[in-house]
C-alpha cells in the first residue's frame, strides 16, 4: 500500500458523514459506513458480504476471503449489530448483504459515497480513511500492536505500524491519562 496522507475525522465530521450517509438515495450506505468506521473493513470485504458470512446470534462476522488470502473473524456490538439484526428482517432474496441492481452483484457506492462527502462537507477524505480511523480509535482505547493486527488482518509488523497512527487528539489524550496515571 503506498505512503499517503492520512486523514481522520473529527467528531463533529463523523456526525455529519453519517448524518449525509442517512439521507442517501443509496439505502445501503449508511450501514456499509458505519460497518467500516466500527469494524476497519475494506470497502470490497463489506461489499462483497454475504449473510452466510454473518452471524447475528455470536456478534461477528468471518471474511473468507481477504486481501492476505487468510480467513478473519471479526467481531460485531453496538449499533451496527442492531442495524444488521433489523437489516436481516427485511427478508432480501439476496446472498449478498448490500445487492446492487442485480441481485447477486454487490452495489455501487461510489457516487453516494462521493455525495455524501460532499454535502458533509469533508475534505481529502477516502473510504479506505475509515479504516486507519478505525484503527488509530482502537488505540486509543488500549488495544495492543497484536490485537490491531488482529482484527485488521495484518501478517507483519511494518504493515501495523502502517495503522498504529494515533490523531493528535487521541495522542494528546492518551499522554494525558498516562501522565495522569504516572504523577497523579
Amino acid at each position: 500500500e503506498p505512503r499517503g496522507r492520512v486523514r481522520f475525522l473529527s467528531e463533529d465530521e463523523r456526525k455529519r458523514l453519517l448524518e449525509a450517509c442517512k439521507c442517501s438515495k443509496n439505502r445501503h450506505l449508511y450501514l456499509i459506513v458505519m460497518l467500516a468506521l466500527s469494524t476497519g473493513m475494506r470497502s470490497g470485504e463489506i461489499l462483497n458480504l454475504k449473510w452466510s458470512d454473518i452471524d447475528l446470534e455470536n456478534g461477528t462476522i468471518v471474511l473468507h476471503q481477504t486481501k492476505n488470502n487468510e480467513r478473519r473473524r471479526i467481531p460485531l456490538t453496538g449499533l451496527v449489530l442492531d442495524l444488521l439484526r433489523k437489516r436481516k428482517e427485511e427478508k432480501t432474496l439476496s446472498l449478498l448483504l448490500f445487492p446492487g441492481k442485480k441481485k447477486n452483484v454487490p452495489v455501487d457506492i461510489r457516487s453516494a459515497w462521493e455525495t455524501a462527502i460532499k454535502k458533509a462537507e469533508i475534505l481529502l477524505y477516502t473510504f479506505h480513511c475509515n479504516r486507519h480511523g478505525f484503527a488509530s480509535n482502537l488505540l486509543a482505547k488500549g488495544a495492543s500492536i497484536a490485537q490491531l493486527a488482529e482484527v485488521l488482518g495484518h501478517k507483519t509488523l511494518q504493515m501495523v505500524k502502517r495503522y498504529s497512527h494515533l490523531s493528535e487528539g487521541a495522542a494528546r489524550d492518551i499522554v494525558g491519562k498516562m501522565t495522569e496515571e504516572l504523577f497523579g
